[in-house]
């Protein structure tokens, strides 16, 4: 799993420029899938067709976003500063004094003006600094549209868990291609959704959905916990297990699949807890409107400090979701 997400991290995906990350996932899902496509947004899309025992298979779609946060150049000034705009949510704080990776290998570090107090932290006082010191030199590297990241980490800790970024969402990338590799009997046609342009919008859930067309759809996706110091109260930890999503602010899934994945849980005795986030959203909104409507639900991996540069969670807890989808899947 490591070695799997340190490839992930490695291809930069911010919104709207999925297609390295793309290119990894498809390479390690090929000998596991029947078709793969990518359609006119860039979604990856990959068809693991039922073993032709059911006269009626179903179609599932599971889902985890292929894109993450990051930045858009819109200026260079003529001391060769570069200023930019957000993609996504970005946590200003959290990433200030940040070393950052562009599209094209550049690297620098994104900055504060001297002058910026910590409470006006937005994109208009950050810049970002890549040695240059006049804007010719600095066209010669970025130019205007360029998208940039913080670069990736990743770090093992103690009692197998993990920091770094980007684990939004490239840990449920990740979980979805072990569920393709340990999938052996599935009585459904099942649809592997990885998406684009999450983070501005949910966009590419809604394409992929919309030409799938399925009857039960999962997302996988990081969620906030409550067991940190100063958190508000959250039924959600790390290492308590997959996180079966019961609502959050843009969906409330089919209280049928959230017992479905809770008995099977506890049947197969696959650690996992229950998540109602009282924000943000995921896929799974857009899947459960796609066409007539389908049948949606979640299973999220706990993560501290999302859309920071230290994302941390527990690979058991990654362990649970990858589990309890096969189980899913293969009863």
């Amino acid at each position: 799993m490591v070695e799997l997400l340190i490839k992930l991290f490695d291809a930069q995906s911010v919104s709207g420029g999925e297609k390295p990350v793309a290119d990894v996932i498809e390479a390690e899902i090929k000998p596991f899938a029947d078709e793969i496509r990518r359609d006119a947004m860039g979604n990856l899309i990959a068809l693991r067709k039922s073993n032709g025992k059911s006269p009626n298979p179903r179609k599932i779609m599971f889902a985890a976003h292929a894109d993450e946060i990051g930045f858009l150049v819109t200026f260079i000034d003529d001391k060769g500063f570069i200023r930019i705009a957000p993609i996504g949510g970005i946590s200003w704080i959290s990433c200030a004094f940040s070393v950052v990776k562009f599209e094209n290998g550049v690297m620098g570090v994104l900055v504060p003006d001297s002058d910026a107090k910590t409470s006006e932290y937005d994109a208009d006082k950050f810049y970002i600094d890549i040695g240059c010191s006049d804007r010719a030199g600095a066209e010669k590297l970025v130019q205007i549209g360029m998208r940039a990241a913080v670069a990736p980490q990743l770090h093992e800790l103690a009692n197998g868990r993990i920091a770094g970024r980007p684990l939004d969402d490239k840990i449920g990338c990740a979980v979805l291609v072990e569920v393709m590799r340990r999938l052996k009997n599935n009585a459904d046609d099942v649809y592997f959704a990885f998406t684009v342009q999450e983070e501005v919008g949910c966009r590419g859930a809604r394409t992929s959905a919309f030409g799938v067309m399925p009857d039960i759809a999962f997302a996988c996706d990081v969620t906030g916990t409550g067991d940190v110091p100063g958190s508000k109260p959250m039924a959600v930890k790390v290492g308590g297990g997959a996180a079966i999503k019961i609502k959050d602010a843009s969906v409330i899934c089919a209280p049928e699949l959230v017992a479905e994945l809770t008995e099977l849980a506890k049947s197969n005795n696959i650690p996992h807890q229950l998540e109602i986030l009282q924000y943000g959203g995921t896929d799974t909104s857009q899947m459960q409107l796609s066409g007539s409507g389908a049948i949606a639900g979640a299973l999220s991996v706990p993560t501290r400090y999302v859309h920071s540069s230290v994302e941390l969670c527990d690979l058991a807890d990654v362990e649970a979701c990858v589990a309890l989808f096969v189980k899913y899947l293969e009863k």
